[in-house]
């Protein structure tokens, strides 16, 4: 059994993810603020994405978030919470329905509770098969994530690194696993600029 983020965080360094300290707080200690996090983090800054979290939780007037409360919320009024200022997105009205999706897939499939997705995983590669089916998890999405459990909350199933593939290396500044402060974001945002350039570059050779 492997432990949940409260338990298996004790040891670690206090998150610095979102770079805000309430915001972080919450990610440490709630599996499923964790997972959202990493669901809204693509086409914005990684820190907006995963101190998103915490302000739809204060929105929903709680201190964390309930996958059952969530999943059965009215899609109307739910994206509501996403689109009001400042939205909690850039694009607020689809994401505020991906979070819904994965709720309500966790509600089905795990009785709505986010640590049951690696709990009790043998190892690495059935723990990407997990997060890859979850709603919105594609293959990197799901490859990061598991790098961000291993790295930062202790979920260490065998074989892990290798499931996470490059995001799983001992010292890489690929993504928010590996981000623990400031200057590690900087590298880390750094590296994916590169990333991009040089997949830009290619694009462009590959059309001449």
């Amino acid at each position: 059994m492997i432990e949940d983020m409260t338990e298996s965080n004790k040891n670690q360094d206090a998150l610095r993810i979102a770079q805000q300290p309430e915001a972080d707080e919450l990610l440490a200690r709630s599996p499923l603020a964790a997972l959202v996090g990493m669901l809204l983090d693509q086409q914005v800054p990684m820190e907006w994405a995963f101190s998103g979290p915490y302000t739809l939780a204060g929105r929903m007037g709680g201190d964390d978030l309930d996958a059952h409360e969530i999943a059965a919320y009215a899609p109307e009024a739910f994206a509501e919470l996403f689109t009001a200022k400042p939205a909690l997105h850039r694009y607020p009205g689809s994401m505020a329905k991906r979070v819904q999706q994965l709720c309500q897939y966790l509600v089905a499939e795990y009785d709505g509770d986010a640590s049951a997705v690696w709990s009790d995983v043998s190892s690495g590669a059935e723990l990407r098969k997990r997060l890859n089916a979850l709603p919105g998890f594609g293959t990197q999405k799901a490859q990061i994530f598991l790098a961000l459990l291993g790295k930062q909350f202790g979920v260490r199933p065998a074989g892990w690194r290798e499931a996470a593939g490059p995001y799983g290396e001992a010292g890489s500044r690929r993504s928010v696993a590996d981000i623990t402060g400031p200057e590690s974001l900087a590298e880390v945002r750094a590296f994916k600029q590169q990333a991009k350039q040089a997949d830009r570059a290619a694009k462009r050779a590959a059309d001449k």
